[in-house]
C-alpha cells in the first residue's frame, strides 16, 4: 500500500479527482434542486432523469469501444475540456443576464451526466493500465474513499453555497476545479501499453465486449448478479425520500443524516475491503457484500427511524464492499485492451435494469404502493444473492467456453 501512496501517478490522479469531484458534485446537487424547485419541477425532473438514463444506456457501449481505442489520458482531458467550456458559457450567461431558464438547467444537467458516463469507465480502465496487479485492491479501496469523501464535502458545500451564492458563481467554481484537474492530468506520465498499441491497429467493435463474455457465461452471470446492490442504491435514491416523507413521516434533516451515515459506511468499506479481499479473495468478498446489502434492504421496511439510519451504514458497506472487490476482480481477470468494452457492457446491463425498475416503481409509488417497491427490490436482491453464492461455491466463474 505504501508503494501505491508513494507513486506520483497515484497522487496526481487523486488530486485531480478530488478537485473535479467536489466541483461537479456541487453543481450536480444544485441543478436538480433548482429544477425541482421550479414550476412542475418534480414531474419535469422525473422526465429528465429517465431521459438521461436512456441516453446513457444508448451511448455506453460506444464509449467502451472509444476507451479501448484511444489514449485514456487524452480522453479524460478532452471530457473535462468540453465540460469546462460548456460551463464557462453558462457562467457568462448568468453574469450577463443574471437569470437562468429551465432549459439552461436541463443542458447543464445533461452535460454533467454525459461527463460522468464517460469519466468513470475511462478512469477505471486507466487505473488498470498504469498500475500493477498487486496494487489493484488498495487502489480500488482508496478510490472509493476518495469518491465518498468528495461527495460528502460537495454535499456540505452545496448546502451552504445554495443559500449564499447565485448559480453563476457555483458554475465558476466548477470551471476552476475542472481546470485544476486538467492541470494534474497533463502532468500524469502515460503511454499506451504494447498490447493496446497492437490491438488498436485493427478495427475495434463495441460488440466485442459481449462476444468476450458470452464465451465465459458463468462469469457473466456472476458479475451481472453482483451489480444488484449498485442498482438497488440507484433505485433507492428515488424510493428513500418518498419512504421517509410518506411512511416514516420524518423531517428533511433525517435525509441529510442518512446521507452522512451512508458516506461513513462507504468509506469504511473502502478501507476494510482491500484487507478482507487479500485474505478471502475478491469473489468471496463480493458474495459477502451482496449478502450484506440484501439483508439490510430486506429489513428496511420493518425499521423505525433509529434502526433505519443504522441499516444505512450496512447498505453502504454492502454496496461499496461489493463494488470495490468487483472492480479488483475485473482488473485481475479482464485484459486491459478490452476492459473498456467489458466495463461498459456491465454498465449497460445496469442501466437497462434501472430503466425497467424505475418505470415499474414510479407507477407503484404513484399508486401509494411504496412498501411493495421495497418487497420487489428485496426479492430481486435475494435472487442475486443466490446466484452469486452458487457461482462462487461451484467455481463456475472460472469455467469458460473459450
Amino acid at each position: 500500500m505504501n508503494k501505491l501512496y508513494n507513486d506520483s501517478r497515484f497522487r496526481l490522479i487523486i488530486f485531480a479527482n478530488i478537485a473535479s469531484s467536489i466541483g461537479s458534485g456541487i453543481t450536480m446537487i444544485a441543478i436538480p434542486w433548482l429544477l425541482v424547485s421550479s414550476e412542475n419541477g418534480n414531474k419535469l425532473f422525473g422526465y429528465v432523469t429517465i431521459g438521461m438514463t436512456i441516453l446513457s444506456f444508448l451511448i455506453t457501449p460506444y464509449i467502451g469501444a472509444l476507451i479501448d481505442k484511444i489514449s485514456r489520458k487524452r480522453l479524460l482531458i478532452f471530457s473535462k475540456l468540453i465540460s469546462l467550456s460548456v460551463l464557462l458559457i453558462f457562467t457568462f450567461i448568468g453574469f450577463i443576464a443574471n437569470h437562468y431558464e429551465i432549459w439552461h438547467y436541463i443542458i447543464i444537467y445533461l452535460i454533467g451526466n454525459l461527463y460522468y458516463t464517460l469519466f468513470y469507465p475511462t478512469m477505471f480502465a486507466l487505473n488498470q493500465e498504469i498500475f500493477n496487479r498487486e496494487q489493484y485492491k488498495a487502489l480500488n479501496g482508496t478510490m472509493e474513499v476518495q469518491g465518498q469523501l468528495s461527495s460528502m464535502i460537495a454535499g456540505a458545500a452545496a448546502s451552504i453555497l445554495l443559500i449564499k451564492w447565485d448559480l453563476q458563481f457555483i458554475l465558476l467554481l466548477d470551471v476552476f476545479t475542472y481546470a485544476l484537474a486538467i492541470y494534474f492530468y497533463l502532468k500524469l506520465p502515460y503511454a499506451k501499453t504494447t498490447k493496446r498499441k497492437i490491438g488498436n491497429e485493427k478495427a475495434i467493435k463495441a460488440s466485442e465486449g459481449l462476444t468476450f463474455m458470452l464465451k465465459r457465461t458463468s462469469m457473466l452471470i456472476f458479475l451481472s448478479a453482483s451489480l444488484m446492490p449498485y442498482i438497488g442504491v440507484m433505485i433507492t435514491n428515488y424510493l428513500f425520500p418518498v419512504y421517509l416523507s410518506d411512511v416514516l413521516k420524518t423531517d428533511g434533516n433525517i435525509y441529510g443524516i442518512q446521507g452522512m451515515i451512508y458516506g461513513l459506511g462507504a468509506i469504511f468499506a473502502g478501507i476494510l475491503v482491500p484487507i478482507v479481499a487479500r485474505k478471502l479473495g475478491d469473489e468471496k468478498t463480493i458474495v459477502y457484500g451482496v449478502l450484506t446489502y440484501t439483508l439490510a434492504i430486506s429489513l428496511i421496511i420493518y425499521a423505525n427511524i433509529p434502526a433505519y439510519l443504522s441499516l444505512m451504514f450496512f447498505i453502504a458497506l454492502g454496496n461499496s464492499g461489493a463494488r470495490v472487490a468487483r472492480n479488483s476482480f475485473l482488473m485481475d481477470n479482464i485484459p486491459n485492451e478490452i476492459i473498456g468494452r467489458i466495463d461498459s457492457l456491465f454498465r449497460t446491463i445496469g442501466l437497462l435494469l434501472r430503466i425497467i425498475l424505475l418505470a415499474i416503481f414510479a407507477g407503484l409509488v404513484s399508486s401509494g404502493l411504496i412498501m411493495l417497491c421495497f418487497t420487489v427490490l428485496a426479492g430481486l436482491l435475494l435472487i442475486a444473492s443466490i446466484t452469486v453464492i452458487l457461482s462462487w461455491k461451484k467455481g463456475l466463474i472460472y469455467r469458460t467456453n473459450a
